[in-house]
């Protein structure tokens, strides 16, 4: 980052985009919008994402690794989960499956969409894109047992017919994610920190070396001193303005997409997709730009944290929220979405094993997320 990303947080865009995409979700919210309105509450929502990324980048420049990443996965999650909580008390029994629909869409774009398009632009910049190992194994080796317990289970069971846990059942899987989620962060941020840290490769010592000459010549480079405590904080509570307007402004323009999907005879799904990649699409730049910094690992941190978090947090809440929600709730997986899963987590242990990867790689997770949208469309 430059000087100039902390010279003045509270003079740029970056603080004026986040207010006014909250105002235009104010305004826009449970109305009906004519198109004009449309376009303009997607204008501040794309502008609200780029604003996110920004905000995120400058707390991870102060907070260091792994714990920038861990800051965006947790925000972005948390605000999701209110959302799905919301929609579901007010949706009924055709918000029955809009959780596990949700969960699913987010492993799906976080190992596959993310992971691949980071492993793509860290190949193309330098040929092999080079990572930890030991912590992204960790981190996809939570995934699949995440996924497994709290997706796939509640097809098999037979306590309560259909694809459904009984009560007994859905607090045990809450219980366990939760476990697994503060288990996982525990790992990541104390005991094995060091797994999670962007490798030292040789192109790293040569850039550091780079800086610390521009540095005695005085020169401005990308390696700033990080941003003072103070404008971390003013960043971090933007951040949290950005992600919120994020998530309610792709609620607001919902209607139109659905009316658009609808329109074009395409299955209800495509919506719940549509509004998953909005969700995490800062999560998808902030990868991308690490990628393109030769920091891999801090994309898969990304990606890996962001599906960890989504299921983590989304069980046991709706485990809880389960309480005083009527209707049933639908989590397992259908037979199409479950070999989707399988082979993703084959693919994705074949592609970590080895700490590096290639353009193949970066190419199959992309094809393996193209099958996604293209099975969510045509199923």
């Amino acid at each position: 980052m430059s000087t100039a990303t902390h010279r003045s947080p509270l003079a740029d865009w970056t603080v004026v985009v986040p207010v006014v995409a909250l105002v235009a979700l104010a305004l826009s919210w449970g109305r009906d919008l004519p198109a004009w309105a449309v376009a303009l509450v997607s204008l501040c929502l794309a502008g609200a994402i780029l604003a996110a990324v920004h905000h995120a980048e400058v707390v991870a420049h102060r907070v260091g690794e792994p714990f920038g990443s861990l800051v965006l996965a947790v925000a972005v999650t948390v605000i999701e989960v209110a959302l799905i909580v919301t929609l579901m008390a007010d949706g009924g029994d055709k918000t029955s499956s809009l959780a596990r629909d949700t969960v699913f869409a987010a492993v799906m774009i976080t190992c596959n969409g993310i992971v691949g398009l980071s492993l793509l632009v860290g190949a193309l910049r330098n040929r092999v894109a080079v990572f930890n190992a030991e912590g992204s194994g960790a981190a996809l080796a939570t995934v699949a047992t995440l996924a497994v317990l709290s997706l796939v289970l509640p097809a098999f069971t037979t306590s309560k017919p259909g694809p459904e846990f009984s009560t007994a059942q859905l607090t045990f899987a809450a219980v366990a994610s939760l476990a697994l989620y503060g288990l996982f962060i525990a790992v990541q941020t104390v005991r094995h920190r060091d797994y999670f840290l962007p490798v030292d490769t040789k192109r790293h010592r040569e850039e550091a070396a780079r800086a610390a000459a521009a540095a005695a010549a005085g020169e401005e480079d990308d390696h700033a001193e990080p941003p003072t405590s103070r404008a971390a904080l003013i960043s971090l509570a933007l951040l949290f303005v950005a992600l919120v307007a994020v998530v309610g402004d792709a609620k607001a323009v919902s209607p139109t997409i659905e009316a658009g999907v609808a329109s074009a005879g395409l299955p209800n799904a495509v919506v719940g997709v549509i509004i998953a990649l909005l969700v995490l699409l800062p999560e998808t730049l902030a990868a991308v730009r690490a990628a393109r910094r030769d920091r891999v690992q801090t994309s898969l941190n990304l990606g890996y944290g962001s599906a960890i978090a989504s299921i983590g947090l989304t069980i046991p809440a709706i485990a809880l929220a389960s309480v005083w929600l009527s209707g049933p709730l639908t989590l397992g997986l259908g037979p199409i979405h479950m070999v989707l899963l399988a082979l993703t987590v084959v693919v994705s242990a074949l592609t970590i094993a080895p700490g590096r990867a290639t353009l193949l790689q970066g190419g199959v997770h992309l094809v393996l997320f193209a099958a996604f949208i293209f099975l969510a469309i045509s199923p």
